[in-house]
């Protein structure tokens, strides 16, 4: 190691991302799946944006909300994706330190945000089911747009610390990030400082913010669940929960692997380091991926309106 990475310096011009360590001889093979998911998740956040946007019919709460889980996903794959690939095909490893601390901040406020979409996608799914005639009065459009808005600042604002805190800090250990992003908990493990403030706010935000996303989105279910058993008839039960299927899988492809990940980094010091990267990417791409999936093949007016618009092009 050079003696640019030992030396002190409060702020390194770069940073090192090694990709994968100890498997860089096989960077190119371990690309394809990664460059697969981007590849689906793209299309199909696009397919999603497109359809919405051009069919009336789904000009509503439930739509406009997947459009902004469509869009946050898009950011959130885009701020890794380029630099990923640029590591394991041209073996491009340096990154700006003013660039790492964007990805870092695009990372967690985006990532904050879509658990606050879901929240609002559980909100949405209460009102259609607990009080449906009430539905078109209280999710209108103006409602809408606030709450978009409001996820939009609080996520901003609650993202802001990361990159504020990892700048302050002075670095004398070494400038190699072993991760093919920049993530924060991995930035802040080479300050040679007490960072403890940066791991607090971290634990902070994931048991208490999306925590409580979490708590509220039970809370919606336990809700939801108690009008749908007292529905009389059981196709009438299996049809209303049916429309809450893809919300619900779309929760635990998000909510799953970001806990696993956030507990794993922190106090899973036995796991090899290739399977903590690995686990890494795969949390940040696997629901952009999913998420056009789960309600293109479950949600029946995005299928037929696809269907139509296919059926219509060939003829």
């Amino acid at each position: 190691m050079s003696d640019s990475n030992t030396t002190h310096f409060s702020n390194p011009s770069t940073f090192i991302l090694l990709g994968v360590p100890g498997l860089e001889a096989s960077h190119v093979w371990i690309s394809i799946p990664f460059c697969t998911m981007y590849t689906i998740a793209i299309l199909g956040n696009f397919t999603i944006l497109f359809t919405v946007k051009t069919d009336p019919s789904l000009h509503g709460p439930m739509y406009y909300f997947l459009c902004m889980l469509a869009i946050t996903d898009l950011v959130v794959s885009t701020s890794i994706m380029p630099k990923m690939l640029a590591i394991y095909w041209f073996n491009s490893r340096e990154i700006n330190f003013s660039s790492c601390l964007i990805q870092l901040y695009f990372i967690h406020c985006f990532s904050v945000m879509e658990s606050g979409i879901f929240v609002a996608m559980a909100f949405d799914r209460y009102v259609a089911i607990c009080h449906p005639l009430r539905h078109s009065t209280i999710l209108t459009n103006p409602v809408v747009t606030n709450i978009g808005l409001a996820m939009m600042l609080c996520s901003g604002l609650l993202a802001l610390p990361f990159p504020l805190l990892v700048r302050q800090w002075p670095y004398c250990r070494t400038n190699i990030i072993p991760l093919s992003y920049c993530a924060h908990i991995a930035v802040v493990k080479l300050a040679c400082a007490d960072t403890r403030i940066s791991s607090y706010y971290g634990l902070f935000l994931v048991f208490c913010v999306i925590g409580l996303d979490v708590l509220f989105i039970a809370l919606s279910y336990t809700q939801i669940l108690r009008a749908i058993f007292s529905i009389p008839t059981k196709d009438a039960r299996l049809k209303t929960f049916g429309t809450c299927i893809s919300h619900l899988c779309s929760i635990l492809a998000f909510y799953i692997p970001n806990f696993f990940f956030s507990l794993m980094y922190r106090f899973g010091q036995n796991v090899p380091l290739h399977f903590h990267v690995l686990i890494a990417n795969i949390y940040l791409l696997m629901p952009p991926m999913l998420n056009p999936i789960i309600y293109g093949v479950r949600t029946k007016q995005i299928r037929d309106r696809l269907h139509r618009l296919f059926t219509h092009k060939r003829t």
